[in-house]
């Protein structure tokens, strides 16, 4: 059995219907905002303070619409999967990198992809969001 990590990420979407990819400093692969959740931490909580911690954002914990629990493999710890409690947030707010966050890039629905994304954000999480968003594929 792989080991897993519980995170808590956010399917963060903008006034323009943009959504927002990061890339940990040291990494290649672009993923949802958020980050492993502590022990006795809710999921909620987890993002609230990721967030807070990587792009300087203040979420109201009632603005987190929870989308479901999304699992594949991690992209930057080999042998493990991700648990994703997924959390669909609307904000136009500015973000601003921090922490271990080196690069932040909004995402158009239609915006063609020659990133190298996360399994979790390529196979499951964008074609949710465009579908959300009803968008031609």
């Amino acid at each position: 059995m792989s080991k897993t990590l519980r995170i808590a990420a956010a399917l963060l979407i903008d006034a323009q219907g943009r959504t927002l990819l990061v890339r940990k400093r040291g990494t290649q692969a672009f993923m949802q905002p958020g980050g492993k959740i502590d022990t006795g931490e809710t999921p909620q909580a987890a993002l609230v303070r990721e967030l807070h911690e990587e792009l300087g954002l203040r979420l109201d914990p009632q603005n987190a619409r929870y989308l479901g629990q999304f699992t594949a493999p991690a992209a930057n710890e080999p042998g493990f999967q991700v648990v994703a409690e997924l959390f669909r947030v609307d904000s136009s707010d500015a973000v601003s990198p921090a922490a271990e966050i080196e690069e932040v890039k909004w995402l158009a629905a239609d915006d063609a992809l020659d990133l190298e994304l996360a399994p979790l954000t390529r196979d499951l999480i964008l074609p949710l969001y465009r579908e959300a968003l009803n968008a031609p594929r």
